[in-house]
């Protein structure tokens, strides 16, 4: 029998859930931007900030921003100085950031169509890694966890933004019934999509908790691994350090 992975609350064939994520985010990458607002009430703005303030991204060093195709985080880090290659999977999302960066008037990043699992860059290129709301939606997180401390330089950090598990008494409930009979609705009527949205919900559900994450996190190869959890675990920043 074929291996399965979750798809949502879904289980499917490992080899089947690359090609539905990429069709998601197809679906939704001309509204994707839009969607974040209307979905965190623009919080996720304060949280990308957070971020970038905890990478400290500095001048002339180079970063690979994985799953960034549409730039928010990108182009934070572009105004330090860093030198950023933003990597997806997905060609449509990347398209879009290369419009926003455009309009910007962002030329210096590098923009690559890249899978998280087998990355084409060599080995020590990177001085951190960061991917922010994308590592749920990749198909092998461990693998793609080992290939971040792969590319990373020795000494290099790594970075990730990613929805958890709030532990605030009954904040989870709220929000579980915010997510799963509002945030579908959204996405049918701001962009057109309601299933691509109730899966990008489910996936939240799925994904492993605080502690759990970090212990993948350590186990590809990461020392000195923290986690600092926002809106009580909500949202969580993950980094770690390659020696």
């Amino acid at each position: 029998m074929s291996e399965t992975v979750s798809f949502g609350y879904a289980d499917v064939p490992i080899e089947e859930k690359t090609g539905k994520v990429h069709a998601i985010f197809r679906n939704v990458a001309s509204r994707y931007d839009l969607m974040n607002d209307a979905m965190s009430g623009g919080m996720h703005r304060l949280w990308k900030d957070r971020f970038v303030r905890r990478v400290k991204p500095r001048p002339g060093e180079s970063i690979l921003d994985m799953a960034g195709g549409t730039g928010d985080i990108a182009f934070r880090m572009a105004k330090a100085g860093a030198n950023v290659t933003v990597a997806d999977i997905n060609g449509a999302m990347l398209e879009v950031g290369q419009q926003r960066a455009l309009k910007r008037g962002l030329d210096g990043l590098i923009w690559a169509e890249e899978n998280a699992e087998t990355l084409s860059f060599a080995d020590r290129q990177f001085d951190a890694y960061t991917i922010a709301f994308g590592i749920r939606n990749v198909t092998r997180v461990q693998q793609a966890l080992e290939e971040a401390h792969r590319v990373l330089k020795r000494g290099g950090r790594f970075f990730c933004l990613e929805f958890s598990t709030t532990l605030w008494p009954g904040f989870g409930e709220i929000y579980d019934a915010y997510s799963h009979k509002l945030v579908p609705q959204i996405g049918k009527y701001v962009a057109g999509d309601e299933e691509s949205y109730r899966y990008l919900i489910e996936s939240i559900r799925r994904f492993p908790d605080m502690a759990t994450f970090r212990g993948m996190i350590e186990r590809a190869g990461f020392v000195r691994c923290s986690v600092e959890p926002l809106l009580g675990g909500l949202v969580a920043i993950h980094s770690g350090w390659k020696i």
